[in-house]
């Protein structure tokens, strides 16, 4: 078990790092014209081809169980959401920035431990501190969301046009906070939203690479009908070999590809609330990304904010520690009253 949660904490960690990445090189790419919905249609049309192919050599010599009509359904409604997850995020990060991303990323743990417990996958009872510590946290990651998406204050870190990056690029960094903040912390909660709909599915059809690619073939049908409508410019669904296709190579092969196995095969083994736990992770990551690539500025909302949702997010999690450990002790308790009565009746056995 310690094995384990070490692999898929190393695992979630290394995620968490390129996908503020991702953030990153998304923004500079959008930044030079790049259109939300072409990018996620070619970002997933790309992990299509490299998940069909790595589908067929992993199940040539391994029977593939038959998934039933009610899980593509699943699977369908999951690749949905999935979709407007990245249109939101994306759009939201071209109105904002990757640092805010990554700042309101962090109300993925709130959400899913709300939708955990209404979906009962997740117990409260507000007499136990870990509940309690839970419950407080849920809403203090909450709080420091809207102080992020609500109030910039002034600057703290100013970075000037001597950064490697273009003039255009830093004149085109101004964006509406108000917008690029609703905008993803819907992408939160909606992310939340799949991260239980696919612990449901992977524990009914336990096939992470089937999954992740029926789920991929969907997102791109979906994606394209979307982005055929929304983006009627031909010559915006034209490729040049500059930031934008490095941005939707580097999304189809670390985000969209292997980001989804990982996250469909650790909701699988730790469930969906532990999944999320990694997001706040990616706060710090964006903000080194940002001021050194971006040439964001650091706002002392966005401190604050941060600072706060951090508190919020410990307090859920050291609720839910302290809740596993309390089923340990008990089921610790019951091994170890058990076999001592066990010997007894064996003894009056052998002396009889």
């Amino acid at each position: 078990m310690r094995e384990s949660t070490l692999v898929v904490t190393v695992v979630m960690v290394m995620v968490e790092c390129f996908d503020v990445g991702l953030n990153t090189l998304s923004k500079a790419a959008m930044a030079r014209g790049m259109s939300d919905f072409v990018f996620v249609v070619y970002s997933n049309a790309f992990a299509l081809l490299i998940l069909l192919p790595s589908s067929f050599f992993f199940y040539s010599r391994k029977r593939i169980p038959t998934p039933t009509f009610s899980i593509i359904c699943k699977i369908f409604l999951l690749s949905m959401i999935g979709s407007i997850v990245q249109l939101c995020m994306y759009t939201g990060i071209g109105y904002s920035s990757p640092t805010l991303a990554s700042a309101l990323s962090d109300l993925t743990p709130a959400f899913a431990f709300l939708l955990a417990i209404i979906c009962r996958m997740e117990k409260i009872d507000l007499r136990m501190q870990s509940s309690l510590a839970k419950s407080i946290g849920t809403i203090v990651s909450i709080g420091g969301a809207l102080t992020v998406t609500l109030y910039k204050g002034p600057s703290i870190i100013f970075t000037s046009s001597a950064n490697n990056l273009p003039n255009e690029l830093h004149l085109s960094i101004r964006s509406n906070w108000v917008i690029g903040g609703i905008l993803l912390a819907t992408g939160s909660f909606l992310l939340a939203l799949l991260f239980i709909l696919q612990t449901s599915i992977i524990r009914e059809y336990p096939e992470v690479l089937m999954v992740t690619v029926i789920a991929c073939l969907f997102t791109t049908i979906q994606s394209a009908a979307i982005g055929l409508i929304a983006e009627r410019d031909m010559g915006a669904w034209t490729l040049k070999p500059d930031m934008e296709l490095i941005a939707i190579g580097y999304s189809a092969v670390f985000a969209v590809s292997a980001r989804n196995i990982v996250y469909t095969w650790a909701c699988r083994v730790k469930g969906p609330v532990y999944v999320c736990m990694f997001k706040p992770l990616g706060i710090v990551i964006a903000f080194l990304m940002g001021v050194t690539f971006l040439g964001d500025t650091l706002y002392l909302g966005s401190v604050v904010g941060g600072i706060i949702i951090t508190f919020g997010f410990y307090a859920v999690i050291w609720g839910k520690a302290k809740e596993e450990k309390t089923t340990e002790d008990k089921s610790r308790c019951n091994l170890n009253s058990s076999p001592s009565k066990v010997p007894l009746l064996q003894n009056n056995n052998t002396e009889v």
